[in-house]
């Protein structure tokens, strides 16, 4: 169980990651997650280079293609990060999500 006040306090910094535009640099495809994610699987964790110049990593989420690809440009979103047991905080934390810039 995650405690309350980790969960308040960490609310607090995910605001910032939230928002942020960047490509994908490399990906993978989890096939057998653990217990809390299987709601999710198959899904695809990317590690993107963000335009301000961090790297972050997370899951990649509304994604309507199989063909995933080096360079595909992605947002950072704030989304429920796992499944929870009855009665216990539900968690967020930043995932990913493909866009396409306006012309």
């Amino acid at each position: 169980m995650i405690s309350p006040v980790t969960t308040w306090r960490r609310q607090k910094t995910l605001k910032s990651y939230t928002g942020k535009k960047g490509v994908i640099l490399t990906w993978t495809r989890i096939m057998v997650p653990g217990p809390q994610f299987k709601k999710y699987a198959p899904y695809y964790v990317v590690l993107a280079a963000m335009e301000d110049g961090t790297h972050m990593c997370g899951m990649l989420v509304d994604c309507r293609t199989t063909s995933i690809t080096i360079g595909m440009k992605v947002i950072s979103v704030l989304r429920k990060v796992r499944e929870v047991e009855e009665e216990d905080i539900i968690p967020y934390g930043i995932k990913f999500k493909l866009y396409e810039e306006e012309t």
